[in-house]
């Protein structure tokens, strides 16, 4: 806590944060964020809200969803999404230009039902047959999945699995379709929601010649309703206390 003192400490120094009085001390704002950082954010926000008496309300969602809510006119204070997509806000006039600080990064993995039997996917060739002796393969249409789909170009299954291959858009249900399967249905997605989805668990990451990664940014919003608040909360995802959070919510 003392390391998080000296840090906001240092950011108010440099006029990028003030502590609230009694008058603003409800002062809220609103996160739109990328769902992989779910997980973590949520107890970040908690935390905020203990030592600064502001609250955060997320909004979650995948950065192509977000980029288009925000791009038809959905306001907020504050996005978490991949840089490309801040990228593109900035050009639109929708998100304040500058520097944006890469918050973390998750990885991907595969995930399989809690029930069911071990996997090795150490290595590329037990990867690879854990992948052929599935029934389904799951995955999803956005960063994560289109990935995977050239993995298994990687591989050299491609044709192979093709025939066992279900692709989803997000939040269409990839971890329910497991649960519900006979034991050998495998799903491909960000390692976080595996971690905190009730019912399946996580066999392993994809071996490192096979890993991406999806990195996130925090920006600003252009017309946010609480300005200095959503600085400060960009300033606070750098402290000790958050970082800590991230990353026993698995992310670097």
């Amino acid at each position: 806590m003392k390391k998080l003192s000296r840090v906001l400490a240092a950011a108010c120094a440099l006029g990028l944060m003030t502590f609230p009085t009694p008058s603003r001390a409800q002062e809220g704002i609103k996160v739109l964020a990328d769902g992989p950082l779910r997980p973590a954010l949520i107890e970040i926000g908690e935390a905020f809200r203990r030592d600064t008496g502001r609250r955060v309300e997320f909004v979650f969602g995948p950065s192509p969803v977000i980029h288009k809510k925000v791009a038809d006119g959905e306001a907020a204070d504050v996005l978490i999404i991949q840089p490309d997509f801040v990228a593109a806000l900035i050009k639109s006039g929708k998100v304040v230009s500058g520097q944006h600080p890469v918050i973390g990064r998750v990885g991907i993995g595969l995930a399989g039902r809690a029930d069911g039997p071990e996997r090795d996917v150490g290595t590329t060739e037990a990867f690879r047959q854990v992948l052929l002796n599935a029934d389904s393969l799951i995955f999803n249409t956005v960063a994560s999945g289109n990935h995977f789909a050239t993995v298994l170009e990687r591989l050299g299954i491609a044709e192979s699995v093709k025939a066992k291959l279900v692709r989803l858009p997000p939040g269409a249900g990839a971890y329910e379709r497991v649960i519900q399967g006979k034991g050998n249905d495998l799903a491909v997605g960000t390692i976080p929601i595996i971690k905190v989805t009730k019912g399946v668990r996580l066999i392993g990451p994809l071996p490192p010649e096979f890993q991406s990664y999806l990195v996130y940014a925090a920006a600003p919003m252009n017309g946010a309703e609480s300005p200095q608040t959503a600085t400060t909360f960009i300033a606070f995802l750098a402290s000790p206390a958050a970082r800590s959070l991230f990353v026993a919510n698995g992310v670097e």
